[in-house]
């Protein structure tokens, strides 16, 4: 039986660094009764981050592990899971997260992590994707929700959106149509995880019991 159908929700901690507009998106379908998870602990590298207001007017906990207060990113890496495991989430979600994570933290909670990332994984790992993808000659931008690995951005991919760039397209302009995209997409993939639909096996994104082998495109 699904866990939603047992009325029960799974525990979820978000990472954050910035605004948490895709935060405010899974706090609102929570809100409506869609989303079949608690948020337990909202977790940010940045006490400055707009998100963690989204949170507290939400009424959930906040975490604050200021990566400035560190003297190295090994120290602030093990401080991050050793907060993490003593919340014990069934599932972590990377809400515009901008740390790499260790290694250590990927094995620990493998399987367990989602990411978005704005655009068509494989294309443009790491940062600045609009800027990046305004060069080329590519015809669609877009958004990827993938597992989380210690290799960056190249986790089992479940869901991509995509938009048709512009002519007169520039980073902010682009950069809104996708994140429109990424309110819609990211807590669909958090629903199929929380109900038990979705699942990482031997690196390899699993839906009802299949391996996903084409990934799917909304539009």
């Amino acid at each position: 039986m699904k866990k939603s159908e047992m009325g029960s929700r799974i525990s979820t901690v978000v990472l954050i660094s910035g605004s948490g507009t895709n935060l405010q998106a899974i706090i609102d379908e929570i809100n409506q009764h869609q989303l079949p998870i608690e948020i337990i602990s909202v977790v940010s590298d940045n006490p400055n981050a707009y998100g963690l207001k989204r949170a507290e007017k939400a009424n959930i906990k906040t975490q604050i592990i200021n990566y400035d207060s560190f003297p190295d990113r090994i120290i602030f890496n093990k401080i991050l899971v050793q907060k993490i495991k003593e919340s014990n989430p069934e599932l972590i979600v990377l809400a515009g997260y901008m740390r790499i994570l260790s290694d250590e933290f990927c094995h620990q909670f493998k399987g367990k992590i989602l990411n978005i990332h704005p655009s068509l994984l494989p294309k443009y790992q790491g940062l600045n994707t609009y800027d990046r993808v305004l060069k080329s000659t590519d015809e669609y931008h877009g958004s990827t929700v993938h597992f989380v690995i210690p290799e960056l951005d190249s986790g089992p991919i479940v869901l991509q959106y995509r938009t048709k760039i512009k002519p007169h397209d520039n980073p902010n302009s682009l950069a809104k149509r996708v994140q429109q995209g990424e309110y819609l997409m990211y807590p669909m993939v958090i629903k199929m995880f929380a109900e038990g639909a979705l699942r990482m096996v031997d690196n390899q994104a699993i839906f009802n019991g299949k391996p996903i082998t084409k990934v799917r495109i909304i539009e």
